[in-house]
């Protein structure tokens, strides 16, 4: 592949569709894999001018990342790419021992051979904001400090317990770390103040908290990248950034056809957000069946009956003409992580089964459109479907992050399924029954104004997808 522009690893599925979602967004067609791809099916995306691979870095311990990580970052370099970006989530949540974004800049960092790697999460269009070192989020119409915020600062895996990121950081590594602030930003010493700043430091953290000092940071990432490929971390944010110095004020053109009504669709769901939760129950209210899988059972010796006795469940729901979701909580009350948790590895089996479950579904009743909500869940769960890569069917303007996409398989049922991701945080109360109705009250539609009359970097016109 010649001319790409980004390449990428997302920690976790939803996050990697998420960014996929940002670019096409911009006019940069974009393909995302489950795994390294061979020469192959690398090919038949010669098109995309990104490259996405798709990991689970998210739930893992640093002794996964040095094992995984390197590997990863390694095949990614080979592309070439000018970008190559450790998507990470918008809400920072991580520890020292789950999901250390500390350890995966370390082994990005010795990999692309860089002294200083450019951190941003601050995401406006998300409704995420970094201000002096400090990151603010959303929860229905109101903004918190990451630290205070009702659900991260209580993530049942890694809540977030400090809002300064930097701090945060050095609990996972020791490498020095510095912040181009707002006010630095801001000003005409911008540039020689980034350079000052990243010639003494190993992290450099941009702050942002406006689509106009979000654009000044994308104008630093793409000044300072180096050739053969320039490491940088952070949330979708940063393809945001990109995308405002790549296009500037030009915009971009892209139309995604509507994809109508499914006239049923399956959801599972490993979700323990009140979002999912209130996701869930307006779904039950809205012509869906609701079937509750027990966690503990599912990651049990007897995981087998378990799903079988799910799908037999969800089996009869579809063949009566409804939709279905199937979850293992409904909110934070019926959280059992603390017994999951007992046996090693059991979140990530809870994912499998899932998908294991979702896949009899689709495959059986020939569905055309899924749902997988959680952002572990995600991970784990696609990669029981025999998914080979994701390319975007649809973005979902009320649900930033979490596109309807298309799932390209060697498998001729699972080929050509629609596939939405969402994190746990993501969508409104009516996300689900949205989806299934293809258009619905959230207009799916996606259709933007200008076209780009700025070439995309590389001499590639900004492309009408």
């Amino acid at each position: 592949m010649q001319n790409l522009l980004l390449s990428y690893y997302g920690d976790d599925l939803t996050g990697s569709t998420d960014v996929m979602e940002a670019l096409e967004l911009g006019g940069v067609p974009t393909v995302l894999f489950m795994r390294k791809p061979d020469a192959d099916l690398l090919a038949r995306f010669a098109d995309c001018r990104a490259v996405g691979l798709a990991g689970t870095s998210r739930s893992e311990s640093p002794q996964w990342m040095d094992t995984h990580l390197e590997d990863a970052f390694g095949w990614l370099r080979t592309l070439r790419a000018e970008i190559c970006h450790y998507k990470v989530c918008s809400t920072f949540d991580s520890s020292p021992t789950i999901g250390s974004i500390g350890r995966a800049i370390e082994i990005g960092r010795a990999v692309f051979t860089q002294a200083c790697v450019p951190l941003v999460v601050g995401a406006p269009q998300l409704k995420r904001y970094t201000a002096f070192g400090h990151l603010f989020a959303a929860y229905r119409d109101r903004y918190y400090r990451i630290d205070r915020h009702p659900v991260m600062s209580r993530h049942p895996a890694t809540p977030m317990d400090e809002s300064d990121l930097l701090v945060h950081l050095s609990r996972q590594t020791d490498l020095p770390s510095e912040l181009l602030d707002l006010a630095t930003l801001r000003s005409p010493g911008r540039a020689a103040a980034f350079d000052r700043l990243a010639a003494g430091a190993a992290i450099l953290l941009i702050d942002v908290d406006s689509p106009e000092s979000q654009a000044l940071a994308g104008k630093e990432i793409w000044r300072a990248r180096k050739p053969g490929g320039h490491f940088v971390v952070g949330s979708s944010g940063i393809e945001y950034a990109l995308l405002s110095e790549w296009l500037g004020n030009a915009g971009a053109s892209a139309s995604f056809p509507p994809p109508g009504a499914a006239d049923r669709i399956a959801v599972v769901s490993g979700s323990c957000s009140p979002t999912t939760e209130r996701q869930i129950r307006h779904a039950m209210g809205d012509g869906f069946d609701g079937v509750e899988v027990d966690p503990v059972e599912l990651v049990s010796e007897e995981s087998d009956k378990a799903i079988a006795r799910a799908a037999a469940a969800g089996k009869a729901s579809l063949q009566a003409g409804r939709s279905v979701v199937l979850y293992t909580a409904l909110g934070p009350a019926a959280d059992r992580g603390a017994e999951i948790d007992r046996q090693e590895g059991a979140r990530h089996k809870l994912g499998r089964g899932l998908g294991e479950l979702l896949r009899a579904l689709a495959v059986e009743q020939k569905l055309k459109r899924v749902i997988i909500a959680g952002g572990d869940t995600s991970s784990h769960a696609l990669g029981q479907m025999g998914v080979d890569a994701l390319t975007v069917r649809m973005p979902l303007p009320a649900s930033p992050g979490s596109p309807l996409c298309v799932a390209h398989s060697s498998i001729a049922a699972v080929d050509g399924l629609e596939v939405a991701l969402k994190g746990g945080q993501v969508g409104t109360d009516r996300y689900f029954s949205a989806i299934r109705d293809g258009l619905g009250g959230e207009q799916l539609l996606c259709c933007r104004g200008k076209s780009a009359t700025r070439p995309l970097p590389g001499g590639n016109p900004g492309n009408s997808l």
